[in-house]
């Protein structure tokens, strides 16, 4: 019996994730909060993307969760249940919100927080370095090109994965403009729907 190349244990390669998924929440007063995930290509073109249904906490849940609330409902809620359907293809997940960062735990791939790009004097003033906020050297705090990241807490491992996977498509890929694309399209969805 003859074998291929294709058919023997080992001949393939399995070719490494290279979409990243972009994840956030947009919070509407009337409908509560979207979550919006966007994958793209290294080279910033969209592959997939997907967003939640709204969900609004009652009185009750924002008395009960008191601080924990946002990283419950951006994190666990939100986050974990948009790239879990898609997490297979990522090689990483960025999000602009901390409380995102709560969905680390629940999901396989590296989960990290951009920060504005130094080079965007107009969001510079966001980005808290004092004392209280954990300095210049807070736990998690890392460069990658441009940008500032912070890895979930209980994930110092991250950094490694997030810049060695996206070392090279930093060059190419804004980190931070598809956070926008993200809302954009939540808010045309949402006049859309009316």
């Amino acid at each position: 019996m003859a074998s291929n190349a294709e058919g023997t244990p080992g001949s393939r390669t399995a070719k490494a994730p290279t979409a990243v998924g972009f994840v956030t929440v947009v919070q509407h007063d009337q409908h509560g909060l979207f979550g919006g995930l966007l994958v793209l290509n290294t080279a910033g073109r969209p592959l997939e993307f997907h967003c939640t249904a709204p969900l609004k906490p009652n009185r009750a849940q924002e008395i009960l969760f008191g601080p924990t609330l946002q990283p419950y409902l951006f994190g666990e809620q939100i986050a974990k249940t948009l790239i879990v359907q898609v997490q297979d293809k990522l090689c990483a997940a960025l999000t602009d919100l901390e409380p995102v960062l709560a969905a680390r735990d629940l999901v396989e791939i590296p989960l990290v927080q951009v920060q504005p790009p130094v080079d965007e004097p107009s969001k510079v003033t966001q980005l808290r370095f004092d004392a209280p906020h954990g300095g210049p050297n807070r736990p998690g705090l890392f460069r990658l090109g441009r940008y500032s990241l912070v890895t979930a807490v209980g994930r110092p491992d991250d950094e490694a994965l997030v810049v060695t996977r996206l070392q090279t498509a930093v060059e190419r890929l804004d980190l931070y403009e598809p956070f926008g694309r993200i809302r954009e399209a939540i808010d045309e969805a949402q006049r859309s729907g009316r």
